[in-house]
C-alpha cells in the first residue's frame, strides 16, 4: 500500500508526536486516577496492515484483555487498547493496589471495572491527542471489555460495524510506577473513508 511508504518517508515524525502527546495525557490522567506518580516511556508508533494487528499482541490465538471503543465524529473507526494477562495482573496489583484473588484468566467484577476504566483513560488520551493534531471531531463511545483470543477480539469490530479499513495506527507503550512496568498496545483502525480525512489533516493526502 502506497500509504505505508509515504508515511515512512515523510510523516512518521507527526505520528510519533501524536503518540508522545497522548502518552503524556495518559500518564497525567492515570496519576490522578491512582493517586500516585505514573511515567510513560516514549511510545513506538507504526502504521501496519490490518492482517498484522493480531501478531503485534502475540498472535490471533493469544488470550488478551481488550477495551474496545467505537470512534464517532468526523473520522469514525474502531479503537482497541490491548494488554496481555501478565500485564493486567501487574496493573491491578502494583498500580491500582487491587489484590488479585482469582486464578489466571478469571477476574472479579471490581478487577474488570478497574481494567475497563484504565483502558478507557489510556485509549481516550491517545484519541484526544490525534483529534487535537487533526482538528477533527473524534469522540469515543462507551467502552466494552473482552477477555478472549486476539483474533476473536478484533473480529468483534468487523461483526458489529462492517468492513474495517485495511490499516491500523499502532502505538506500543509502556508505563512505569517505581520499578513496575506494564506494556500495552493501542490500535486505531479507521473506517475506509476516514483514512482520507485523517491523513489529509496530517498533510499526507491519500491518493
Amino acid at each position: 500500500m502506497e500509504l505505508f511508504k509515504k508515511l515512512a518517508e515523510l510523516q512518521y515524525d507527526v505520528l510519533k508526536e501524536v503518540g508522545n502527546i497522548g502518552a503524556g495525557h495518559a500518564a497525567t490522567a492515570l496519576s490522578r486516577l491512582l493517586d500516585k506518580p505514573i511515567d510513560m516511556l516514549v511510545p513506538q508508533v507504526n502504521l501496519v496492515p490490518f492482517e498484522e494487528v493480531a501478531e503485534r499482541v502475540g498472535g490471533s490465538e493469544h488470550i488478551v484483555i481488550a477495551i474496545f471503543l467505537r470512534v464517532v465524529g468526523d473520522a469514525p473507526g474502531n479503537m482497541f487498547f490491548i494488554i496481555n494477562q501478565d500485564s493486567a495482573r501487574r496493573l491491578l496489583n502494583n498500580f491500582a493496589g487491587i489484590e488479585a484473588v482469582g486464578e489466571e484468566g478469571q477476574y472479579t467484577e471490581m478487577e474488570l471495572s478497574a481494567l475497563n476504566e484504565i483502558g478507557n483513560i489510556l485509549a481516550g488520551s491517545y484519541l484526544s491527542s490525534l483529534a487535537d493534531f487533526t482538528n477533527l471531531s473524534m469522540s469515543p463511545t462507551v467502552p466494552s471489555l473482552a477477555i478472549d483470543m486476539a483474533g476473536a477480539v478484533l473480529s468483534y469490530g468487523l461483526i458489529q460495524y462492517g468492513e474495517m479499513g485495511d490499516a491500523a495506527l499502532v502505538i506500543d507503550t509502556k508505563f512505569l510506577e517505581d520499578q513496575d512496568e506494564v506494556e500495552g498496545h493501542f490500535f486505531l483502525i479507521p473506517d475506509p473513508d476516514s483514512f482520507h480525512k485523517i491523513f489529509d489533516a496530517l498533510g499526507v493526502p491519500v491518493e
